[in-house]
């Protein structure tokens, strides 16, 4: 029903009408007429009506009272990111897993709620769990009132707990089988029909320091990317689809190298999940001659990053050769192109190798080259040094006379052959282009890879034990798994959103509880942003304006 004004010849009537179907069309029907508009305005009836009916209008007036600051509110709390990653918990399988492992377990407290609750806070907030005990409290979260800290800890320590030595089939001296593997494994199951057979996997790698002690094995010295040599660390390996979906993580104490890793990945790749043929792509910091005997003995197809200046045989002779290149992309017509790409194998005995040059990064490297030397001539004028220590700089150096640099031309030659240019090692019979594109993929999952590393970026880390250590990563390594979810959903959609701007939006959807005549509502904040559209992607409903609360607390 609603009021409708309606003319009939100088004068204007008011009307309450409602809209009925009749004769498979839809209909207005009259109700009641109210009399002539202006004389219902000269004597306040209208005024007069609409508070005379408001009384009837709870929800109404407790909006009306709230943007007048007359309710006292109880809390506000942020629901936007409940609502869509509790949906995408669920709808991965991720939720129905983690429950069926616990089904034969008797923890006095949801463990399933405190796992969910730490991968959403890895998601918005990355940080410690004793962080995120206290941030649970600002979010509309189902069970999170129940846990306190200590029952964080025991959750990341059962999602790194060791198996029983009867389900460590594809265990490793270094990594074995944990309660997260099993999560990992099950969830893949589960999606099995989406990923049909996996034919290409990338592997990257990082390095985390601790604040901590580092537990018992986890935490070692090693070659640390985050540039603290001075901290204990942990190596994480993050495995990936060709889409750049996650599968699962590992993890390794700090003083692994990564030529190290790869074989055992692909081990346990085919232990763990059953996988029948796969190829490997990883960059050059994976790759030895043990790791491709190792790869090559095994029967694993691989493409792989050539060393080019350290590998004698790709800088002296594959590089060297005067084979034709194929052109794969021209340059590009529009921004949305793909970059240009040239190709040619070179087989050296019975080794094949792909070179691959860019003509844009040609042009690039070369003038970022030209912008050094320039630099560098100048800071020859002014002394040379401050020049000692400047790895940027050395590799264009050489030592003249007693001590001094000059420009050494030479390296400035060598160093041009390398413009633009990447050379690949394949075992594969894949079309030489497509060995290129493939590579290619990898970078674009190595960019995704950095963009997520704030998830992984755990710190501090104050836990003293390896399985708490471990249990606490993982968490991270799920919430990569809801990110690339929700990401998918969006992409599929035809929306290009940042990921901040997700986010921030999701993070303003908030609910107010306030009272109003011994009774508690629940008001919802308005859309804004790309919020709505985020919604929508996650196949999540917006909750009503204003819900009354029943006395536990939940919307009626």
């Amino acid at each position: 029903m609603f009021f409708r004004s309606k003319k009939s010849g100088p004068r204007v009537y008011l009307q309450i009408v409602e809209n009925h179907w009749r004769d498979g069309q839809p209909r207005q029907r009259v109700l009641a007429t109210l009399g002539r508009l202006d004389q219902l305005h000269e004597h306040g009836q209208v005024d007069a009506l609409l508070q005379s009916g408001a009384r009837f209008a709870q929800k109404l007036l407790v909006l009306t009272a709230h943007d007048q600051r007359q309710l006292p509110v109880v809390r506000t709390q942020h629901l936007g990111p409940v609502l869509v990653f509790e949906r995408l918990w669920r709808e991965t399988g991720c939720q129905a897993v983690v429950q069926q492992l616990l089904s034969e377990r008797r923890f006095e407290f949801s463990v399933e709620r405190a796992v969910f609750i730490t991968v959403l806070h890895r998601l918005l907030h990355a940080g410690s769990d004793r962080a995120a005990d206290k941030w649970k409290h600002d979010y509309l979260l189902e069970g999170g009132g129940d846990l306190d800290l200590h029952h964080l800890y025991r959750a990341m320590a059962w999602l790194g707990e060791e198996l029983p030595a009867n389900q460590q089939q594809g265990s490793t001296k270094l990594v074995p089988r944990c309660t997260k593997d099993a999560i990992e494994e099950q969830v893949f199951a589960g999606r099995r029909d989406l990923f049909t057979d996996l034919e290409i996997v990338f592997f990257d790698t990082t390095s985390l320091y601790f604040e901590g002690s580092g537990g018992e094995r986890l935490g070692q010295y090693g070659h640390s990317k985050d540039h603290r040599p001075d901290e204990k660390q942990m190596v994480v390996g993050a495995v990936l689809d060709g889409d750049g979906r996650p599968i699962c993580c590992e993890l390794w104490p700090g003083n692994t190298t990564d030529v190290t890793t790869l074989i055992p990945i692909v081990d346990r790749l085919w232990r763990r999940f059953s996988i029948r043929q796969i190829c490997i792509v990883a960059d050059r910091g994976m790759i030895s001659q043990n790791t491709i005997t190792d790869l090559e003995q095994q029967g694993w197809p691989y493409i792989l990053g050539a060393r080019m200046r350290k590998q004698k045989e790709v800088r002296d002779q594959v590089l060297a050769d005067r084979g034709r290149f194929r052109v794969v992309y021209g340059p590009r017509q529009q921004a949305t192109d793909p970059a240009p790409l040239k190709v040619k194998e070179v087989w050296i005995e019975d080794r094949r190798y792909v070179v691959c040059v860019n003509a844009e990064e040609v042009a690039h490297d070369r003038l970022a080259r030209q912008a050094i030397v320039a630099h560098l001539r100048e800071q020859l004028r002014q002394g040379d040094k401050s020049l000692v220590g400047n790895k940027g700089y050395r590799r264009y150096l050489k030592v003249e006379g007693e001590g001094h640099f000059a420009i050494d031309k030479t390296k400035l030659a060598e160093e041009a052959r390398y413009d633009g240019t990447w050379v690949l090692r394949t075992n594969t019979e894949l079309p030489t282009a497509d060995v290129a594109l493939q590579f290619k993929r990898l970078w674009q999952v190595e960019h995704w890879f950095r963009s997520c590393k704030s998830l992984l970026e755990t710190r501090p880390i104050y836990h003293q034990r390896d399985a708490t250590i471990r249990g606490h990563v993982f968490c991270s390594f799920l919430a990569l798994l809801l990110r690339h979810e929700l990401q998918t959903r969006l992409r599929e959609r035809g929306h290009a959103f940042e990921w901040a701007d997700v986010l921030q939006d999701l993070e303003r959807l908030q609910v107010v509880d306030v009272e109003h005549e011994g009774k508690r509502f629940r008001l919802r904040s308005e859309l804004t942003g790309v919020c709505g559209r985020v919604l929508q992607a996650a196949g999540v409903a917006v909750p009503p304006a204003v819900a009354q609360l029943d006395g536990d607390g939940g919307a009626n």
